[in-house]
């Protein structure tokens, strides 16, 4: 930590209680048209939510029990979870639901009163496509290498990676590679920060960072730091705090984040923060939501920012979750 920045001003300093009240706010706001027009992404945000709590040092910022019991009222009898009550299964609130039982150490609860950790990995097996080794976001077949991730993700928190085609995810991963190092969402679409993060994860799960080209996408991925410090998702589009997750997520995988300007980043997005009701924006002066909450403060996190626990770059978990699980 340098001297400049224990001396950054009061304004660019991370909010922390700001930050809290607003999360552990969310669930209040029942009386808001935006409360119901975002249940879709109910068990998502308390993801988000729970993961930005738990690295700004207060992961009983929301009750465990009543966290756990929504979770498993989203599980549906086939083991797979719904964005909220009454909502269809689907790959990316399974996930998240599988993250939060991770995160507040409750998996035994998911054997107890859920339908089981066996039970949530056949639901995700079953949405690979065995031919080409990805997979579909549920019944309905859309596929995209975020489901792939997501599989990886949680398959390997619950220890049922044996109940897929590794192998063969791996080749599909691979083959969305691009000549400028870079991922699409499928092969021979265009690179894009947010599928690179879920392809260099998911290769780093599968330890088969060897198919990486690390020099070309590095240089890719460096190129994303605009002049106000912020980052991009691909070359002439505007900064997102967002980005501050995907793009340094996937440099810290390949050893490469001192290839972006960490004090510029930092400032960017101690910007967008609002000092006062707490919550993070995409830019300066927007309006907050939890989705950029957490991945500003991720970001932080990947920059040593001061008072922050670890996150873990590959799971988006906090690093003492990912070390319970799978040890040191």
């Amino acid at each position: 930590m340098t001297d400049a920045f224990q001396q950054l001003p009061e304004e660019l300093e991370l909010a922390t209680s700001a930050h809290v009240k607003y999360i552990q706010s969310l669930n209040t706001r029942q009386d808001e048209y935006d409360y119901w027009l975002t249940e879709h992404l109910r068990l998502n945000g308390v993801y988000w939510g729970l993961t930005a709590l738990h690295l700004l040092g207060v992961p009983e910022g929301l009750p465990r029990s009543e966290t756990i019991d929504f979770v498993l009222s989203c599980q549906h009898e086939d083991g797979g979870f719904g964005a909220a009550p009454g909502h269809d299964a689907h790959m990316l609130s399974t996930v998240s639901a599988v993250q939060i039982l991770a995160m507040v150490d409750a998996f035994d609860e998911l054997e107890t009163r859920g339908k089981g950790k066996a039970l949530v990995g056949k639901y995700i097996a079953n949405l690979q496509n065995r031919q080409t080794g990805t997979f579909a976001g549920d019944e309905w077949g859309e596929e995209d290498t975020r489901f792939l991730y997501g599989a990886f993700n949680a398959l390997s928190l619950l220890g049922l990676m044996d109940l897929i085609d590794v192998d063969k995810a791996v080749d599909y991963v691979a083959a969305c590679a691009n000549f400028d190092g870079g991922y699409g969402v499928s092969p021979g679409a265009e690179s894009h920060s947010g599928q690179i993060f879920t392809c260099v994860a998911s290769l780093t799960i599968a330890k088969r960072q060897d198919l990486i080209d690390k020099e070309r996408l590095g240089k890719w991925l460096s190129e994303r730091q605009l002049a106000n410090g912020g980052l991009n998702g691909r070359p002439e589009k505007k900064e997102d705090v967002c980005y501050s997750w995907w793009v340094l997520s996937s440099l810290e995988m390949i050893g490469k984040t001192h290839w972006i300007d960490r004090d510029r980043l930092i400032n960017f997005i101690l910007q967008c923060q609002d000092t006062e009701k707490g919550g993070i924006s995409d830019r300066p002066g927007d309006m907050v939501d939890v989705w950029h909450t957490l991945f500003g403060i991720t970001g932080l996190s990947l920059l040593d920012y001061p008072g922050l626990e670890l996150v873990d770059e590959v799971y988006c978990l906090p690093k003492s979750t990912i070390t319970r699980i799978f040890g040191p």
